[in-house]
């Protein structure tokens, strides 16, 4: 017992000391080394907005959301560690058991705490003052434990894994496309009756997406995920891969730039939270709807803690 808790601790420590180097290798880059200009966009501008400067509502918000990046680059190469090293493990006849999710989490707060702190108030110009400090703290620390989550099913039911993402792309639009609502209000050249069609088509899309899943699984013979298993999927997808996505994907090569807040989350935080509540709602009904078209099926469990 003694052995099997201090080789369960000492592996936390390893992999939460790669985790925080890595994420902490990250920001002392984009707030270090390269040129804040292209990271941040300074001086930016477009029809209507005055050129960003780096305290206004645009950039700071690019702040904290170099922590969603980060933890978005952190979810992939856990997800495919995980996976190589329960394919490597099988080869050998071996088997691998993963870190729990909450441990390595844990083994991330205190250097994440001090270190990003540590690099943002002090490092290039300018520099943050205490409240973004912490706000990227914030950001980086929930990333991070949604990032973390799937390392276990890629280990042991990577297959699972990948049905679980396809039916977290359903709760997407919920996620991502309510903050419309807001737009003329916020000076967009578009009509109110235009966004609301946006957002409430996107819902029905979302909705006809987890039906479409539910058959598609029914057909596979595959497990139903929990709907909390399922609400993390979408809110991973939404908040921690896709700012990764256009960190890399969206962005010209000589200006990767990290994207505003407003490209994910509303600025209103009553939208905010509608669109979080809205997505939790379909998650929980289209699980009840699944369990009433296949009684006694069993469901797959959330993600291990």
């Amino acid at each position: 017992m003694k052995t099997t808790w201090s080789t369960n601790w000492r592996r936390m420590f390893w992999e939460s000391s790669l985790v925080s180097i890595f994420i902490l290798g990250l920001f002392y880059y984009w707030y270090g080394l390269a040129d804040r200009y292209a990271i941040f966009l300074y001086g930016h501008t477009t029809v209507g907005i005055p050129p960003a400067q780096p305290f206004d509502l645009i950039t700071t918000s690019r702040y904290w959301m170099a922590g969603l990046v980060a933890t978005g680059a952190v979810m992939l190469l856990y997800i495919a560690a995980y996976w190589l090293a329960a394919r490597i493990a099988a080869w050998r006849k071996q088997t691998f058991v993963p870190a729990l999710w909450w441990q390595v989490w844990l083994g991330c707060v205190i250097p994440l705490s001090i270190g990003i702190p540590a690099i943002t108030m002090t490092v290039n110009s300018p520099t943050l003052p205490p409240s973004l400090a912490a706000a990227c703290v914030a950001a980086t620390l929930v990333g991070l434990a949604i990032a973390l989550l799937p390392g276990q099913w890629a280990a042991d039911r990577p297959w699972d894994l990948i049905w679980l993402a396809a039916d977290g792309i359903g709760l997407m639009p919920a996620l991502m496309l309510l903050r419309a609502i807001e737009l003329p209000s916020r000076g967009l050249s578009v009509s109110h009756m235009t966004v609301w069609l946006l957002a409430m088509g996107g819902l029905l899309a979302g909705l006809v997406w987890l039906v479409m899943m539910s058959g598609l699984r029914i057909w596979r013979h595959r497990e139903f995920p929990t709907a909390s298993a399922l609400f993390l999927a979408g809110v991973g997808l939404s908040y921690v891969l896709l700012p990764l996505i256009h960190h890399l994907l969206a962005t010209p090569p000589a200006f990767r730039y990290i994207s505003t807040a407003s490209n994910f989350f509303a600025f209103n935080p009553g939208l905010r939270l509608l669109a979080v509540l809205t997505a939790a709602v379909m998650a929980i009904g289209i699980t009840a709807v699944r369990r009433r078209l296949k009684p006694g099926r069993r469901l797959a469990p959330h993600y291990q803690s």
